[in-house]
């Protein structure tokens, strides 16, 4: 994500870099990684990461250590912007190239890869899963719809959840919830609700998404905050209970996924000198 909020970036001067609030560091990641955009733990040994617009088509392993152990390009695929990443429960890898910072795209599409664990060459083939937002109209909409871009992705029930990204001037925190097959295709993503984060442009952006293993958490990442659904029914989630955590975090965090049932691992861009770190965080 390239644009950035100036009022995050005075954060980020005045707190100093190695504010983490209530995350738990667990290691630096490697160089390569700096504008991370998703993560997916395949194991408890290691993760996926990806990273957005303007940098390569790979898929890259590390381990809880920082060490780059593998990299992946991904065959008939392009970074336009890739804004995270979710697996399904027989290990295939779900990469959303749907970044949309100015609401402009007719594009947008998912990339579904077998598993990468199980990969021995260098490069993966992927099928793509193409996708509209039926409800929008124009491209860009007016300022006070741009409600169309998306960084956060989660797979449950053969089905792939999108939660947009609150562009709109003036701010409102509303985010869209919208669905899609998870198949090779081409679709209008199905309207399925939609909820308010909070009203803070820079804190209130949905960067990411995941679901617990055991389907009754959903989590939703943004700047230093994290929103928990449970006690919820399919498919609009956002109906059941919503709770807030203030992170106390101010590094620019843009990717969450389950290690667990009760443990999220989150990672974040570099900035300066901040950033580009690998954390978790316990569910109470």
């Amino acid at each position: 994500m390239k644009i950035f909020s100036i009022k995050l970036l005075v954060i980020f001067l005045f707190t100093g870099c190695s504010n983490y609030g209530q995350l738990t560091f667990i290691s630096k990641l490697p160089t390569k990684l700096n504008e991370n955009s998703g993560i997916v733990a395949m194991n408890n040994i290691n993760l996926w990461i990806i990273e957005d617009n303007g940098n390569t088509d790979n898929i890259y392993q590390v381990d809880f250590n920082g060490n780059l152990l593998k990299q992946l390009k991904v065959k008939d695929a392009k970074n336009r912007d890739w804004e995270d990443l979710t697996k399904d429960n027989t290990g295939n890898v779900y990469i959303a190239d749907f970044g949309n910072n100015n609401n402009d795209r007719k594009d947008l599409v998912i990339y579904k890869i077998p598993n990468p664990e199980i990969e021995k060459g260098d490069k993966i083939d992927a099928e793509k899963i193409k996708f509209s937002y039926p409800e929008q109209k124009k491209f860009p909409p007016a300022k006070d719809g741009l409600l169309y871009d998306s960084e956060a992705l989660f797979y449950y029930n053969e089905a792939l959840y999108i939660i947009t990204k609150n562009k709109s001037k003036p701010f409102t925190g509303t985010a869209l919830i919208y669905k899609v097959p998870a198949k090779k295709g081409e679709y209008k993503a199905t309207y399925v609700g939609k909820f308010s984060t909070c009203t803070e442009q820079g804190r209130c952006e949905v960067t990411s998404a995941d679901i617990s293993p055991d389907g009754k958490q959903i989590v939703l990442l943004g700047y230093g905050m994290l929103w928990v659904f449970t006690d919820f029914s399919w498919d609009d989630f956002s109906k059941g209970t919503m709770k807030t955590i203030d992170l106390g975090a101010t590094t620019q965090l843009e990717s969450l996924c389950f290690k667990d049932n009760n443990t999220l691992l989150l990672s974040d861009e570099a900035r300066g000198s901040t950033g580009r770190n690998l954390y978790s965080y316990t569910l109470k």
